[in-house]
């Protein structure tokens, strides 16, 4: 059954159309998602579909008495009573059936003291109604579905009491998207519901949404969370609509097929114009080929013509580089404290951060993942232990506050004044790889939006060229062609990167480790996050295992699996590694100084002077970075095997 149809809708301001011709059509049970560039007016649109504005043209037809729960961007709830209260009040039409059943009882044991039969029964039968209206309501189970969804949003009972105003924004957000959820509307219009969630709290909602009985329309940037929820994809891109079907993966292959066969079917009409008109313009003047020539003109007379197909739009250009070459232990951690005010958030922590390494930092909200990068950076001191940068380590930081933007600046001037020497047209080229042109580069920051503040900030620090970025949820704000430009760009950058990020598909493309913070210190994961899933579960597995063997079991089922001569030859292959791994690092360290002896006397005046010893001191300088990662390389080989035989 069709729920809701948008038919020909079109926006407009002033003389500029934002979207026109939009069809759009929702059946129950559909799961779709709407996806476009920033300011390509998808909320705009979800806001039409709510109700909440009228099209400049074309119909919204809604099916009758449909209910639906419209979650707008940046949306909380607002209220005075506390987070309990406020979720209850949406089965208040449920608890009012059950206060007419509790006085239905009274009534019904008073009639029957009373020998009153007919009445009795009459209140009987009035009572059945009500109970089955209250079953079929779940009237019974409602404080357990409450519990249940308030504790997959992260609300324990710790928050039942606390005053709905006294949130933060993002918990408001969550809260009211909880609510939403416990109303089981027809049709569910979500806008970003994924912001303000942690990994665990969107894993929770997948999975919710997935058994959910109604329809649901959803803008996100979460791919990942697209790819498992969403069955259909509709796409605002140059103010049209376009549908395909299938998860956002399929989407992708579906839209690059689309336009293969466009381009081809284009190229092919070209070709055959370009023929026709050659031999029109060849043979029209001589009379035995004129009766020919005209025939094909008026074949292409009547020819429809095909459409140029649309390139991409114009996509921003992240380059990230560095200066310089660090050592090859470039971040140390050991057994560390994070936190603040002497509030512990997590310990111990250890990291150990090599040469272009990319680390994913996860971990629930408030457990410290952004406090750990402020460390590193001394902004906030660790509670505990200290972080050691290796040889020649630069490090650039990213906020996801954006707090390191000057408010009075224009975009312009934000990169200029920490480049005074670069020429202006430098900076404007720089800005321009970034979407910033012409008029827009003289915006104060305030105008901005979180995306184009985003850009700035990225922008800023490519020019600073460090060798190692920490970098604080860099996707966020960012539209979906925006997060692909700077996954390619960070996948390419040849230093190292240690990230925080809820984005779980950029995690599987950036993360050669994923390093988890919990309360009980940190855990580290060699491989991307479906790797680190995999590993989760196999972890629960041998906990449930291990927790429903007697206590006499486990030794025996070790003691089954274990042989001396096996364990013997295990050691001697450990010790064996580790001289191995040993002697690796003091050559990669005899290496790093050798390299940066060999710089400092590329950057001496009479070698700055002399064409003859520079060449010279770089070929030296190529042989051992070649040498470097030869030996890195299988460092890294020796060191898999070593924790293969943990």
């Amino acid at each position: 059954m069709i729920l809701l149809q948008a038919n020909q809708v079109a926006r407009h301001f002033g003389g500029e159309t934002l979207f026109q011709h939009i069809n759009l059509e929702i059946k129950d049970k559909s799961r779709i998602a709407l996806i476009g560039r920033n300011g390509a007016g998808k909320s705009t649109l979800l806001k039409m579909l709510a109700g909440e504005e009228e099209p400049d043209e074309g119909t919204i037809t809604r099916t009758k008495n449909l209910s639906f729960g419209y979650l707008a961007q940046h949306t909380g709830l607002t209220s005075q009573k506390t987070v309990w209260e406020e979720v209850v009040s949406v089965f208040e039409s449920v608890h009012a059936i059950e206060s007419q059943m509790r006085e239905l009882e009274k009534l019904i044991s008073l009639e029957s003291e009373k020998g009153n039969h007919a009445d009795s029964n009459n209140y009987l039968e009035q009572y059945a109604a009500l109970q089955q209206t209250f079953l079929d309501s779940n009237g019974y189970g409602i404080e357990s579905e409450i519990k249940s969804v308030l504790h997959g949003f992260r609300f324990f009972e710790s928050f039942y009491d606390q005053p709905v105003n006294t949130l933060s924004g993002g918990q408001k957000t969550r809260l009211a998207l909880a609510k939403l959820l416990l109303e089981k509307p027809d049709l569910l219009i979500l806008d970003e519901p994924t912001n303000h969630l942690d990994i665990d709290t969107l894993n929770w909602l997948e999975d919710y949404l997935q058994g959910y009985r109604g329809a649901i329309l959803i803008v996100s940037h979460d791919r990942y969370f697209l790819d498992k929820i969403v069955t259909e994809v509709y796409e605002l891109s140059r103010h049209q609509i376009y549908h395909y079907t299938g998860n956002y993966s399929r989407y992708l292959e579906l839209k690059a097929a689309q336009q293969e066969q466009e381009w081809k079917a284009y190229d092919k009409q070209q070709a055959e114009i370009a023929k026709l008109e050659d031999f029109i313009a060849r043979n029209l003047v001589r009379a035995s080929t004129t009766k020919r020539a005209q025939s094909r003109r008026k074949k292409l007379e009547k020819m429809t013509r095909l459409d140029k197909p649309a390139g991409d739009e114009k996509s921003a250009k992240f380059l990230f580089q560095a200066e310089r070459q660090s050592g090859r232990d470039v971040l140390a951690i050991e057994q560390a404290a994070i936190g603040y005010d002497d509030t512990v958030l997590s310990e111990p922590v250890t990291l150990h951060l090599r040469k272009q390494e990319a680390v994913a930092l996860i971990g629930p909200n408030g457990i410290g993942k952004s406090t750990l990068l402020k460390s590193v950076t001394g902004q906030i001191p660790f509670l505990k232990g200290a972080a050691k940068l290796g040889q020649n380590v630069d490090i650039g930081y990213y906020d996801q506050e954006q707090a390191n933007l000057t408010s009075r600046n224009t975009v312009l001037e934000e990169l200029w004044q920490e480049h005074p020497t670069f020429p202006e047209k430098d900076i404007r080229t720089v800005l321009g790889a970034f979407l910033f042109s012409g008029e827009d580069v003289k915006k104060t920051i305030p105008l901005l939006s979180g995306g184009e503040k985003a850009r700035v900030a990225l922008a800023k620090l490519s020019m600073q060229k460090d060798n190692l970025l920490l970098l604080d949820e860099p996707t966020n704000h960012l539209d979906l062609d925006s997060k692909e430009v700077l996954e390619e760009a960070l996948i390419d950058y040849d230093g190292t990167l240690l990230f925080v990020s809820h984005d779980r598909y950029f995690i599987n493309r950036i993360a050669t480790s994923v390093l988890e913070l919990s309360e009980n210190g940190s855990k580290l994961y060699h491989g991307d996050y479906d790797y680190y899933l995999e590993k989760k579960k196999e972890e629960q597995e041998v906990a449930e295992m291990t927790a429903s063997k007697t206590e006499a079991e486990i030794p025996a089922a070790s003691s089954a699996k274990r042989d001396f001569q096996q364990d013997k030859e295990h050691q001697r292959q450990k010790r064996s590694l580790e001289r191995e791994i040993a002697a690796l690092e003091e050559q990669l360290t005899n290496i790093d100084t050798h390299i940066a002896e060999l710089q400092k006397q590329m950057e001496q005046p009479e070698n700055l002077e002399d064409h003859e010893a520079l060449t010279e001191l770089n070929n030296q300088l190529t042989a051992q970075m070649e040498e470097q990662d030869a030996v890195m390389a299988e460092w890294e080989e020796k060191s898999l095997l070593y924790e293969d035989t943990y």
